[in-house]
């Protein structure tokens, strides 16, 4: 009886530790995930000419000996000195060098990024003073058509605001991206830098004849004539088809529209198909007005502006930050594997 007992204390006391370890658990996944709600995201900005000239000091000081960078870095910290006081003194006298304001969209399917990229806008429109400029660093291949239209609506925020808005494009800016880059007063792209593709795609899979050959029935009932036009399980008609496809020609006709209105200077009908450009093609074309890199612009600009680059951050926790470290290490593995079997290909030829 007595080993009973303890048996059955030991096994309650096991038991009890699990449940607390599980409660334990569950409290610190409830109480980051209010912190993560509270935390909400911390606007970021970079002095880009500060930060390039911590760079520059860093590699004139290599080029030095000893004795004569010590002196090398004593005339730089009194010449600092100077500028600052210069500057305080524009500062009392009412002299504001002008702003360049710099953002990034990097986008997906779902321009998901949009959210951030709209608090990123309206706190540049609440800081920026006459004479600034913005310029977005856009790379995407387009998605879907509300969303990218949103974002479009988005950078029209800054010229309605009566700011000069650039956007550059070094990689692609394709179907919805393009309908973004178009927004620009001015717009700069690599010389290989994938433009256009001013189309529309729709893809709906159907598999009504597998389900038909497994005496699988859909019925599908809808209150409008043309509620569900093209369907995945139910049979397609022609009529609904054409329907579908007449939608498709009027969301193309509003998108060649947008981009007529403000590209005057470009021949819609010519580069409306779906076709697509590299940069060096597209300036012949009128699709953009530069051929040029984003980082080239701003540093040909560095000199007459002040530029500052913002972006809007989501605070994570440490656990956030963990799997988004474990999440880099892995895709980083892949890569380096890919890349092994692309040299040992090169190598065995």
């Amino acid at each position: 009886m007595g080993e009973w007992l303890s048996s059955y204390a030991l096994f309650l006391a096991q038991s009890v530790t699990v449940v607390a370890a599980i409660a334990v658990v569950l409290i610190l996944m409830i109480r980051t995930r209010g912190q993560r709600q509270d935390r909400g995201a911390r606007l970021h900005v970079r002095n880009r000419g500060e930060y390039f000239r911590r760079h520059r000091e860093t590699l004139e000081d290599a080029t030095l000996e000893d004795g004569e960078r010590e002196r090398h870095v004593k005339a730089r910290l009194k010449a600092r000195k100077t500028e600052q006081k210069t500057a305080k003194k524009q500062g009392h006298t009412g002299e504001r060098r002008n702003t360049l304001w710099v953002l990034d969209f990097d986008g997906d399917l779902r321009a998901s990024r949009v959210p951030a990229f709209t608090e990123e806008i309206t706190s540049i429109i609440t800081a920026a003073g006459p004479g600034d400029e913005v310029l977005v660093r856009l790379q995407s291949g387009g998605g879907l058509v509300h969303a990218y239209g949103l974002a479009s609506a988005q950078l029209d925020r800054l010229r309605e605001a009566g700011l000069r808005l650039t956007v550059s494009v070094d990689k692609v800016a394709a179907s919805g991206g393009y309908m973004m880059a178009c927004c620009a007063d001015h717009l700069i792209a690599a010389p290989f830098a994938v433009i256009g593709s001013i189309g529309v795609v729709a893809q709906v899979p159907n598999v009504h004849r597998l389900l038909r050959k497994n005496d699988v029935d859909v019925e599908i009932l809808t209150a409008g004539r043309h509620k569900r036009t093209l369907t995945m399980l139910g049979e397609n008609t022609e009529e609904g088809r054409q329907k579908f496809l007449d939608d498709l020609e009027k969301t193309h006709d509003l998108f060649k529209a947008w981009i007529a209105s403000r590209r005057p200077a470009l021949d819609i009908e010519q580069v409306s198909e779906g076709d697509i450009w590299y940069g060096q093609q597209g300036i012949g074309l009128a699709l953009i007005d530069e051929v040029n890199t984003s980082e080239a612009w701003l540093q040909a600009h560095s000199d007459q502006y002040r530029i500052l680059e913002v972006s809007l951050r989501p605070q994570r926790s440490m656990l956030e930050r963990f799997g988004k470290r474990s999440e880099g290490a892995i895709e980083r593995g892949i890569d380096r594997a890919i890349d092994r079997v692309v040299r040992l290909r090169w190598e065995k030829q």
